[in-house]
């Protein structure tokens, strides 16, 4: 719960909760407590009740509508019936997209002036434009 915080955070917040609540930290702190105990009863019986509704097995992470289907109504062989065709979608899209990358680096490398030996055409396939002005760069400054 607390992983993306460091000691001094965690340092500050409760700082922070002593000059809010005062002398009632410890009963705050033993309400929140109390109310977590609540709700992972509650969440633990309706896990309960949905298992004897459903007569089969769920475990709280089972209520995810995916892993649901995929664990209770679907077989090995439905799901692998179902992405095989999305799997060959996924591998030809994945394909076109680094043909894709490729070809606009090589559009990048072609138009760059620091590494191209040859001018560009101009927009009407007429004579090469002339070659602009180097910019000045910060690094040959230095």
């Amino acid at each position: 719960m607390f992983e993306n915080l460091n000691w001094w955070e965690i340092g500050a917040l409760l700082l922070l909760a002593l000059l809010i609540f005062g002398d009632r930290l410890p009963n705050v702190i033993s309400d929140a407590l109390r109310m977590v105990r609540n709700l992972r009863a509650m969440a633990r019986n309706a896990t309960g009740d949905l298992s004897r509704e459903l007569g089969t097995d769920i475990q709280l992470e089972d209520l995810h509508p995916k892993a649901f289907i995929r664990k209770h109504l679907l077989s090995e062989e439905d799901e692998q019936a179902i992405r095989k065709p999305l799997q060959s979608m996924y591998d030809d899209l994945r394909s076109d997209l680094t043909g894709v990358q490729e070809d606009l680096k090589g559009v990048a490398k072609a138009a760059d002036p620091r590494t191209s030996d040859t001018r560009p055409l101009t927009a009407t396939g007429g004579t090469p434009s002339p070659a602009p002005a180097p910019r000045p760069n910060y690094d040959d400054a230095t």
